[in-house]
C-alpha cells in the first residue's frame, strides 16, 4: 500500500511539473524568438529527458564496470527511445481520437516532424550497429560521429526558423499570471521549479515501481529497459497530451521525436563510451521494433505529407509484440 500511495503521489507530482513546463516552455520559444518545430523538438525534448538521461548515467557510475549497473545503464538507454516509438506513440494517437473524436491528420508542420523520425531512424541504427564493431577505438568514434550528428540536427532545426517565426496568443505565465509580458527569470524561474518536480516525481515512481517489478521476478535488464523507462517517458507523454489538448500537434509531436533523436545519439554516445556496448538479442528486439514503429508515421510522412492517429496507434502493437516476448518466449 505505501508503494502504491508513492505511485499515485509521484504521477501527481509529474502532472503538475509537466503543465508547469509547457506553460514555460512555450513563454520561453516565444521569447528567443522560435517556432513550434525548434520549442517541441529542442528545448522541451531535452528538458523533459532529464529524468531518463540521469538513470544510465547513475547507473554507470554507481555499477562501476559491473554487469549490473552496465545492464541497468544499457537498459535505460535503450528502453527510452522504444518507449517513445511505441508507447508515447500509441498514447498520442489515443489523446488525438478522445480529444477530436475523428481519425483525421494531425495538425502539424510535417518537415519538422519528417526531419526528427528521419533523424531518428539514421541515428539509432547507427547507435545499435556500433555494437557489432570489431573494437572500443572503432566504438569511441562511432560514439562522436552520434554527438556530432546531434549538433546537425540542431543547427538544421534552428535555421528552418530563424527567420520570423510567428506565435500564438499564450495563456499567462502561472508564476505570473497578471503579466501579459513576463521577465525572462520568471520564466526560467518556473521552467526550472517544473524540472525538479518533473526529475522528483519520476524518481518517486521508480523507487515505488521498481520493488514490485523485483518481488515479482523480473529481470534487471527488462526492469530498466521497461519499468523504469514508464516513468522517466511519463513527462514527455504528459506533455504531448496537454499540447494535443490544445491543438498544438507540431509541440506534442516535435516533443517526442526530438527527445528520440536526443536520446538515440547523445546518450547511446555516452553507453558507448562507458560500456564494451555489447547488446544481447533482447536488446537488439527492442531496438528492432523501435525503429519499426517509428518507420510507421515516417512512411505516412513522406508518402501523404500527413500523420494520422491511426498510424500513432500501431506503436502500441509494437510494444505489446516486445511484451509478450519477454514474458512468454524469454529470449536469454
Amino acid at each position: 500500500m505505501k508503494d502504491i500511495g508513492l505511485l499515485i503521489v509521484s504521477l501527481g507530482i509529474i502532472l503538475i511539473g509537466a503543465e508547469a513546463f509547457t506553460n514555460g516552455i512555450e513563454w520561453l520559444g516565444q521569447r528567443l524568438k522560435l517556432g513550434a518545430g525548434a520549442v517541441g523538438s529542442i528545448l522541451a525534448a531535452v528538458g523533459t529527458a532529464l529524468p531518463e538521461t540521469m538513470v544510465p548515467i547513475m547507473a554507470f557510475l554507481s555499477g562501476g564496470n559491473g554487469t549490473e549497473g552496465s545492464d541497468i545503464g544499457i537498459g535505460a538507454i535503450l528502453g527510452a527511445p522504444f518507449m517513445l516509438a511505441t508507447l508515447a506513440f500509441f498514447v498520442t494517437g489515443l489523446s488525438v481520437l478522445l480529444f477530436r473524436r475523428k481519425n483525421r491528420p494531425l495538425l502539424l508542420d510535417p518537415v519538422v516532424v519528417k526531419r526528427d523520425l528521419k533523424f531518428f531512424l539514421i541515428v539509432y541504427s547507427m547507435a545499435i550497429l556500433a555494437s557489432f564493431l570489431p573494437n572500443q577505438t572503432l566504438k569511441n568514434g562511432a560514439s562522436l560521429v552520434l554527438v556530432a550528428a546531434y549538433g546537425v540536427y540542431v543547427y538544421q532545426t534552428l535555421r528552418d526558423c530563424k527567420d520570423g517565426c510567428t506565435h500564438e496568443k499564450l495563456a499567462p505565465l502561472y508564476m505570473a499570471r497578471r503579466t501579459p509580458n513576463p521577465s525572462m527569470i520568471m520564466i526560467l524561474l518556473q521552467i526550472s521549479l517544473a524540472l525538479m518536480a518533473i526529475v522528483f516525481g519520476a524518481s518517486g515512481f521508480v523507487d515505488a515501481v521498481e520493488p514490485i517489478a523485483v518481488s515479482v521476478g523480473i529481470p534487471v535488464f527488462v526492469l530498466a529497459l521497461i519499468i523504469t523507462p514508464i516513468a522517466t517517458e511519463l513527462p514527455e507523454k504528459f506533455n504531448s497530451v496537454l499540447w494535443i489538448r490544445r491543438g498544438k500537434d507540431t509541440l506534442a509531436m516535435g516533443n517526442l521525436t526530438g527527445a528520440m533523436v536526443f536520446q538515440s545519439s547523445v546518450i547511446p554516445a555516452i553507453g558507448i563510451v562507458i560500456t564494451p556496448w555489447k547488446l544481447d538479442t533482447l536488446a537488439l528486439w527492442s531496438a528492432f521494433l523501435a525503429l519499426g514503429a517509428a518507420m510507421i508515421p515516417y512512411s505516412s510522412l513522406r508518402r501523404k505529407g500527413v500523420i494520422f492517429p491511426t498510424d500513432l496507434l500501431i506503436g502500441g502493437v509494437f510494444y505489446l509484440l516486445f511484451i509478450l516476448t519477454v514474458f512468454r518466449f524469454p529470449i536469454q
